[in-house]
């Protein structure tokens, strides 16, 4: 995929597993924005870290506990969460579920 496409089939996107019990697959990007499919395995966590982007998350399946900055909620399916630049974040599946990241600007470490 390049940043060119501007339709993206599901058939096209590679997964990748970045840590355990979690997959993920570039949905679309451009230089300025990027977003993201993110599954879940029940109990998988996606580590606690920190970039300079923007990060806006929706939960298109299961539930997840959510930490941002040391404060930690339970969001369910149809729930969002932003992530402001730089600040400590993460969560953990509660059953399996998908989050929709998308990022700005994009990851280009994504990309590798």
């Amino acid at each position: 995929m390049s940043s060119s496409d501007l339709f993206i089939s599901a058939e096209d996107a590679e997964w990748v597993n970045p840590e355990p019990g979690v997959t993920r697959r570039i949905m679309t990007y451009l230089p300025e924005m990027m977003m993201v499919e993110v599954a879940f395995e029940s109990g998988a966590v996606g580590a606690a870290h920190s970039h300079p982007h923007i990060q806006a998350s929706y939960v298109a399946e299961g539930s997840f506990e959510v930490t941002i900055d040391g404060r930690t909620e339970v969001l369910r399916q149809g729930g969002s969460f932003i992530v402001p630049p730089n600040l400590v974040h993460g969560v953990k599946a509660l059953e399996k579920g998908r989050l929709i990241d998308s990022f700005t600007p994009h990851r280009a470490e994504f990309l590798k």
